[in-house]
């Protein structure tokens, strides 16, 4: 079964809550580009670290590798830690 890629962005990526988090998000790439902290290609993620994706105070934001950033710590069964 293919992934129905229009349903995903309908229900979910659509809405208006994920599109001001999204625009949210990219304006925290563009605030740590605009202070030569990140740059385009460079192969790293800006980090919300409280999780919330519409808080962009300084202290909130860090770099981290993709792998770090798009993954949660597991234990041993593969749960969150």
């Amino acid at each position: 079964m293919s992934r129905n890629y229009r349903k995903e962005y309908d229900n979910y990526q659509g809405t208006e809550k994920q599109k001001k988090n999204r625009a949210s998000r990219n304006a925290a790439r563009k605030k740590l580009a605009s202070g030569g902290i990140v740059k385009k290609g460079d192969g790293k993620d800006v980090n919300h670290r409280n999780g919330n994706p519409r808080d962009n105070s300084s202290r909130n934001l860090s770099v981290t590798t993709k792998s770090a950033n798009r993954s949660f710590p597991r234990n041993s069964k593969a749960g969150k830690a």
